[in-house]
């Protein structure tokens, strides 16, 4: 009896140790990879697990979509301009077994990838794709990381260019093209205007000339305009030649 109440505390603690290194709790976007004696035996997880002590080893891996900051890349683009180049990428692990076993570390790999690919795809673009066809851009980026990362067990889910640093002397040429083009269009605005107007202007020539009074309508009207803006008491304006032919051609006994 004495011998077994001397045994029972270390019983107690190499039990405690067995359920420390046997029992794991994975949170719900945590999986692990088992591996028993070397050799990946499958994937356990979210929850509480089991592992058998000095014989497995576990491998956690998140299933959250991670957001890696791609860092500025140098690049001569297809009409030979020198830019800098960034963009996010967004993806996630949907096989843990593969993104453990294929590679050795899918987070650098894939950041990796991103770099040359971003690289590749800005050079063989012109300069003006890559400011005005963004969504062009990203979506063959994506496309591209996604088939290479695949393997792996990773899912590029979106790229995103961030920020294109043009160098000062193409900041300035883009300037003076853009308000070149501002000058041109306001330029076809005013001559549009200006080609408006004449129509409307011929139109009431033809309207006046076909009838000879409206000349004459408007003549009063005028000077009904005159006199109502003018705060003299006395306004001197010339009367229409063809107003005093009308009285003119009456007879002596009508006047």
């Amino acid at each position: 009896m004495p011998n077994i109440l001397l045994f029972l505390p270390v019983f107690i603690f190499v039990l405690l140790v067995f359920l420390v290194s046997a029992i794991r709790i994975l949170r719900e976007y945590e999986r692990a990879v088992i591996f028993r004696l070397g050799r990946a035996i499958g994937v356990k997880g979210p929850g509480l697990i089991l592992l058998i002590p000095f014989v497995d080893r576990m491998v956690k891996v998140s299933l959250r979509t991670v957001a890696h900051d791609v860092p500025p890349q140098d690049v001569i683009t297809a009409d030979n301009v020198s830019v800098k180049v960034n963009a996010v990428v967004y993806f996630r692990v949907i096989d843990p077994m593969k993104a453990i076993v294929e590679v050795e570390d899918y987070l650098y790999a894939t950041s990796q990838l991103a770099q040359t690919t971003l690289r590749s795809v800005s050079g063989e673009a012109q300069m003006d794709e890559l400011l005005s066809h963004r969504e062009k851009i990203n979506q063959k980026l994506q496309e591209i990381l996604d088939r290479h990362t695949d393997p792996w067990g990773v899912k590029v889910s979106t790229v995103e260019l961030k920020h294109i640093d043009l160098p000062t002397e193409m900041q300035r040429a883009m300037a003076r093209q853009a308000e070149a083009e501002r000058e041109r269009r306001a330029k076809i605005i005013a001559a549009e205007g200006e080609f408006q107007a004449a129509e409307k202007l011929t139109a009431a020539a033809r309207t006046i000339g076909r009838e000879p009074t409206a000349i004459q309508l408007r003549f009063l009207q005028t000077l009904l305009e005159v006199s109502a803006s003018s705060g003299a008491k006395t306004v001197v304006f010339p009367v229409p030649v063809d107003l005093l032919k009308a009285f003119a051609d009456r007879p002596a006994e009508e006047r």
